[in-house]
């Protein structure tokens, strides 16, 4: 995949919302004649309910793909890799909880 670079960068703060790449880095955009698609990876920021807890990353789920709002006639598309993490306490994989 390409790599992140200013206009990417720049493009990304402007479609996604609001404080997303604070958690997340962009991997990589695709557009083609119809499709934009933004592929966006979970930093590894331990999440604030484990901050007291010892973890440690253990790679990605799945990816999935959400389809946002169009944009000048395009669809698009996120591919979101979220984090998980092992609580080396409990022996429990853990991610962050998006709800909150």
């Amino acid at each position: 995949m390409e790599q992140q670079n200013e206009e990417g960068l720049s493009l990304a703060k402007v479609v996604l919302p609001s404080g997303i790449l604070e958690y997340f880095s962009l991997s990589n955009i695709v557009q083609t004649e119809e499709i934009l698609s933004i592929y966006l990876n979970e930093k590894n920021i331990i999440p604030e309910e484990y901050i007291n807890d010892k973890l440690s990353s253990k790679g990605f789920y799945d990816e999935i793909k959400v389809q946002d709002f169009p944009i000048r006639g395009k669809e698009v598309y996120l591919y979101i890799k979220r984090r998980r993490w092992l609580n080396e306490s409990t022996g429990n994989i853990v991610m962050r909880n998006w709800d909150v």
